[in-house]
């Protein structure tokens, strides 16, 4: 196939249009797309709604938004970008409409892909408007027909009839055929055989008639835009994946870090995802039916106690660009170490050592871990310099962790005593390299007294592109019976409010949910624009790239974090199954 005609087919015709090809006056009936479908089928995405998802994202703000992007701009003047513009005016002109209008008439009525454990893939399209499909499919003939006689392959374009069906191939893979407003289409000519030979067969196995999908059907929430099937059961045999698990289930870190979530995949049958539109937000929502519910399992340490247990909601704080909360129980996960790392590594030992000099020999389960609550949080947000101070050449993300106390009365001069130790073992192996080490100060925010650890910048005369060390300002801080970890104090300030102010409202925690993350886009891309010149060298120098290279990349990471001013994540359990949210909320101002 050329490239023109590839430029086409594939973001007019696999984004949402299809590949439009064939012919046949027959009637498709009230046939479900799901009903010619083979019941093997492995990954199935089935777009109910296509008008819902085309008018979000081929709107006018949508359409603005990409429009008033210097990417879009700078591409907008390449001759290939200009090319597919021709194309796609063309078209407009043959089919006497604008292509968002041809969209929605040709996607209408419902998509539904298909991935077969052959690699045969499937594509169903049920069209509002029959003459323009087969006007579109008439277009395209004739270009394949003329691009085929160029080089000399005519008989790659041809037809043949199935039945009561006209067949067609393009380029002697595909094959294709219009049935009505119904277009299908196959990456292989057994594949369409199987459609029309189970549209024949009354009552066949079809993917409808599949035990699992019905069960993961019944699962997805009504009234979704797109709902996703996949047969775990035949992927997880992939040795790949299958390999994968395998490690990640035998990791007793990484199985608390995951809450089983590889586990789970791999004692389940299926999954089912279904995706909802609610305003400018997307909302999808999975679930699969293996929780692994044995609390022999490393994962267990990860699952709240109770129905009413969970992580809390993440803290809020001024220019956060991502949080994350998790329910894990390190006191218990570690109290079972001995199980769980029956073979002392040295990295286990390397830690026990550490914190025993930290800790003044304490004992890490009963005095040290057994303080804290099933509450991991963490904090990155956007550093703003003061000038007095200096402003480093790479700006990084301050970041923090926070932990809940049993008994913060008794553990805050221990935990005071072993983060001053933290510091000094710092400054001790510094000095030894004769590098500055860090000043230790004790200043106050409202009540909460914190122990801050900084380098002076009392000697360097230009403080506009410091070394990367004046990014960290190490900072302890405990209020009430928050424990607080922070790179900076600045952000130890603002944690300490979004501590009081959930100490106040007395915060409940989100039930069954073991893991909460959210990214704020909008901040994310702040960021990396003030970074924008050494991220673009890095890539430059890292990946043999180009200075226009390096930009565009730079430049389409920041657009996409610019679309998504927040996502958010939430991972749980119930007696039945492991679920996740996901929302992605899109700024498209």
């Amino acid at each position: 196939m050329s490239p023109k005609l590839r430029i086409l087919f594939f973001p007019v015709l696999l984004a949402l249009v299809s590949q439009p090809v064939a012919d046949s006056r027959a009637t498709v009936g009230v046939a479900a797309r799901q009903d010619w479908i083979t019941q093997d089928a492995v990954v199935t995405v089935d777009l109910a709604r296509p008008k819902e998802l085309l008018d979000l994202l081929t709107g006018d703000q949508a359409v603005s938004f990409v429009t008033s992007l210097p990417s879009y701009k700078e591409q907008a003047t390449k001759p290939k970008f200009q090319e597919f513009l021709n194309i796609v005016r063309f078209m407009e002109t043959a089919l006497d409409t604008d292509w968002r209008d041809a969209l929605g008439k040709l996607t209408g009525g419902g998509i539904t892909l298909a991935v077969h454990p052959d690699e045969t893939v499937i594509l169903i399209v049920d069209t509002e408007d029959e003459d323009m499909l087969r006007r579109l499919h008439e277009i395209l003939l004739n270009i394949s027909r003329s691009e085929a006689e160029k080089k000399g392959k005519s008989d790659l374009v041809e037809s043949k009839r199935y039945g009561d069906v006209t067949a067609w191939t393009f380029d002697g893979k595909e094959a294709h055929a219009i049935i009505g407003k119904r277009f299908i289409m196959a990456n292989r000519p057994e594949g369409l055989k199987a459609i029309l030979d189970l549209r024949a067969e009354a009552g066949g196995k079809s993917l409808a008639s599949n035990p699992k999908y019905k069960v993961a059907k019944s699962q997805t929430k009504h009234g979704a835009v797109a709902t996703v099937f996949v047969d775990l059961q035949v992927l997880t045999q992939a040795p790949e994946i299958a390999d994968l698990l395998k490690k990640q289930g035998e990791n007793p870190l990484a199985a608390l870090i995951f809450a089983g979530i590889a586990e789970a995949i791999r004692d389940s049958s299926w999954l089912a995802l279904g995706l909802h539109i609610e305003e400018q937000t997307l909302i999808c929502r999975a679930s699969i039916n293996g929780n692994t519910a044995l609390r022999t399992s490393p994962a267990a340490f990860a699952f709240p106690k109770n129905n009413a247990g969970g992580a809390l909601p993440n803290l809020v704080v001024p220019h956060r660009i991502a949080a994350m909360t998790l329910y894990r129980d390190l006191h218990q996960f570690y109290a079972a170490k001995d199980d769980l790392f029956p073979e002392r590594t040295s990295g286990l030992i390397f830690f026990e050592n550490m914190m025993g000099i930290f800790f003044s020999g304490r004992d890490i389960t009963s005095e040290v871990l057994a303080q804290t609550r099933p509450e991991i949080r963490i904090v990155v947000a956007e550093q703003k310099f003061d000038p007095a101070i200096g402003t480093p050449a790479v700006e990084l993300p301050a970041f923090a962790l926070i932990l809940r106390l049993r008994d913060e009365e008794e553990f805050d001069e221990i935990a005071e005593e072993a983060w001053q130790k933290a510091i000094g073992l710092v400054n001790f192996t510094r000095g030894q390299q004769a590098m500055p080490g860090l000043i230790i100060d004790r200043p106050s925010h409202g009540n909460t007294k914190m122990t801050v650890s900084y380098f002076s910048t009392a000697e360097i005369e230009d403080k506009t592109k410091l070394a990367q060390r004046f990014n960290i300002r190490p900072t302890l801080a405990m209020p009430g019976d928050y424990l607080i970890l922070s790179s900076t104090d600045g952000l130890a300030r603002d944690l300490i409010d979004a501590a009081n102010g959930e100490i106040e409202r007395q915060v409940e925690p989100l039930a069954q949910i073991h893991s909460l993350v959210e990214v704020d886009g909008i901040q994310l891309a702040s960021i990396l624009e003030a970074n924008r010149h050494t991220l673009v060298r890095g890539d430059m120098v890292e990946k043999g790239r180009t200075q226009e290279e390096a930009e565009a990349g730079i430049d389409l990471l920041i657009t996409i974090a610019k679309l998504c001013k927040r996502l958010k994540l939430g991972v749980g359990t119930n007696e039945v199954t492991t679920e996740a949210k996901l929302e992605v909320k899109l700024n498209l101002q």
